[in-house]
């Protein structure tokens, strides 16, 4: 059975382009143009997951968001345009689960998506008393790639589907250094380009969420004018 998925958008070029994309990789796709209708409907017909621009009227996809999260954990991907870190932090501390910065590649999207409603599947089939076996253990940090899952020393990080990838990727090597286009590759994929500053602003939010946990956090290390390394 098909994946249903709102997208929620004022922009309807937008809305247009990713619901045929989406629609093509066979989801079913419910379109919305403001934050208020949108809320109605999810509330009233739940989908699999939900995909919401930040800046709409009537009501933002935060308040969208916070009113959800109420009822219901389902997956949320988030459209912003700003440069500011400030919305998309205070965005997945309410509980989105990963954003994405316009413009935007519609493979991209697609890829985030299936990520997150795997991750969902998993999920459920662990409540059920099921379990999956893709898990990486460094020393203190254990990553569930089944659930895209990270955990250091017995605590959740709260990573989204890109940061994962970018901690994966380094924790797969310990010692070994990777440059910025290798952590692009991992995480966007080899034909998607993302300025290098954009992989520095993911390890710096993931430093930070670390450090949450744990205050002593050191275990991704820079190298300047090479790239990152883990280091256990």
């Amino acid at each position: 059975m098909a994946h249903s998925i709102a997208l929620v958008d004022d922009d309807r070029n937008i809305l247009t382009s990713i619901s045929m994309a989406l629609e093509a990789e066979g989801f079913q796709v419910t379109t919305y143009t403001d934050g208020e209708t949108a809320l109605r409907a999810l509330t009233s017909r739940p989908v699999d997951l939900a995909v919401l621009d930040i800046k709409m009227p009537r009501m933002d996809g935060m308040e969208v968001l916070q009113k959800l999260r109420q009822s219901s954990r389902i997956p949320v991907i988030f459209l912003t345009s700003k440069d500011d870190e400030v919305d998309e932090l205070l965005g997945l501390r309410m509980g989105a689960d990963d954003y994405i910065r316009k413009p935007f590649s519609q493979r991209l999207l697609i890829e985030r998506v299936r990520a997150l409603l795997r991750r969902a599947e998993v999920e459920a089939d662990a409540a059920n008393g099921k379990t999956g076996a893709g898990a990486i253990t460094r020393g203190d940090l254990v990553l569930d790639s089944d659930r895209h899952m990270c955990t250091w020393k017995g605590e959740v990080v709260q990573l989204t589907v890109t940061e994962f990838l970018i901690v994966k990727a380094l924790a797969q090597r310990p010692g070994h250094v990777k440059n910025r286009d290798q952590l692009m590759d991992a995480a966007y994929g080899e034909n998607i380009y993302v300025d290098d500053r954009t992989i520095d602003s993911h390890i710096k939010r993931v430093r930070k969420k670390f450090r949450k946990v744990d205050t002593e956090f050191d275990c991704i290390e820079t190298l300047y004018g090479v790239g990152y390394r883990y280091k256990e």
